[in-house]
C-alpha cells in the first residue's frame, strides 16, 4: 500500500518574544533575562502513514499536535527534516481558519471552501448540503464575527467534509459545539474513513480516538514517544477511560 505522508527527522522551532518594546527589552537583560526565548516544538519525528490509514495523534496541550497538523497540511515549513504527503488535503486545524469576520456565513462559505480547492461550480453544487449539515440556516446571512465558538465549528468542518481529499485532518474541533452535531460528526469523519482516505485525528477524547482511529501516535514535549495501538497510547498517557467525557451520548 502506497504512503499517504511521510515525516522524516521533522523538528520545527519557535521563537517567544517576551518583550516587544526597547524599554521592556532593556529591562530584561539587566535582570539578567534573555529578551527572546526559543523553544522546539517538534524534535527530530519520523513516522509513516500508510493510504486509508486512521491515525490518533495524542499528547497532552503543548505537545506539538497542531504545530505537526499545521506542516502535514502546508500551513508551514519544518526547519529541518521532510514532511512528504501523497494527493489533496482537507480538514480543519483551527475552528476560525479560513474565516473573515465581517463577511457573511454564506459568503464564508465559498471564501472557505475556495481555499479547500472547490471551484465556484461545485461550490454551488455542495452549498446546500453544506448548510443543511451545519443547521445554521438561519444565521446564513450574518457576519460571522458575531458567532460563537460553536456555530464557526459547526460551519467549519461542514465546508472540510464536502471537499473532496485523500488526507483529512482535524484538530479537537469537536471539543466545542453541542452532543448531537458532535455525534453528527464523528458519523461522518466514519464515512470519510471507510471511503479508504487517510485520517489524523487530534483529540483528548478517548472514546472519539478509539472509536475512528486504528493507530496513535503520542508526541510529549515535541518528541514521539510511541506509535502502536490506541489503546496502548491510552495507557502510555495515564488517560482514565472512566472520567472521560463521552461527548457523543453513549454508542453509535
Amino acid at each position: 500500500m502506497a504512503d499517504a505522508i511521510v515525516c522524516e527527522s521533522v523538528s520545527k522551532r519557535f521563537t517567544l518574544r517576551e518583550s516587544r518594546t526597547l524599554k521592556r527589552r532593556l529591562v530584561a537583560r539587566a535582570h539578567g533575562r534573555e529578551a527572546n526565548r526559543s523553544f522546539l516544538a517538534l524534535d527530530t519525528v519520523t513516522f509513516t502513514v500508510e493510504q486509508g490509514e486512521s491515525i490518533g495523534l495524542m499528547g497532552l496541550n503543548g505537545s506539538g499536535k497542531s504545530t505537526l497538523l499545521k506542516l502535514i497540511s502546508g500551513v508551514m515549513r519544518p526547519d529541518s527534516g521532510d514532511v512528504l504527503t501523497r494527493g489533496a488535503i482537507a480538514g480543519l486545524i483551527e475552528v476560525t481558519a479560513g474565516f473573515h469576520p465581517q463577511l457573511s456565513g454564506r459568503e464564508n462559505i465559498y471564501l472557505n471552501a475556495a481555499i479547500l480547492g472547490m471551484s465556484e461550480t461545485e461550490i454551488n453544487r455542495k452549498f446546500d448540503e453544506i448548510v443543511d449539515f451545519s443547521g445554521i440556516e438561519k444565521f446564513l446571512d450574518a457576519p460571522v464575527g458575531n458567532y460563537s465558538s460553536g456555530m464557526y465549528a459547526r460551519l467549519g468542518f461542514s465546508v472540510a467534509v464536502s471537499a473532496e481529499s485523500d488526507i483529512f485532518i482535524i484538530d479537537e474541533v469537536l471539543a466545542v459545539g453541542d452532543p448531537p452535531f458532535k455525534k453528527k460528526c464523528i458519523r461522518r469523519i466514519k464515512e470519510i474513513r471507510d471511503q479508504g482516505r487517510t485520517i489524523v485525528f487530534v483529540s483528548h477524547n478517548t472514546t472519539q480516538v478509539q472509536r475512528i482511529c486504528n493507530r496513535a501516535l503520542v508526541l510529549e514535549q515535541g518528541v514521539l514517544t510511541f506509535d502502536g495501538t490506541v489503546k496502548d497510547a491510552i495507557h502510555k498517557l495515564r488517560y482514565d477511560d472512566e472520567d472521560d467525557v463521552d461527548a457523543e451520548g453513549g454508542e453509535l
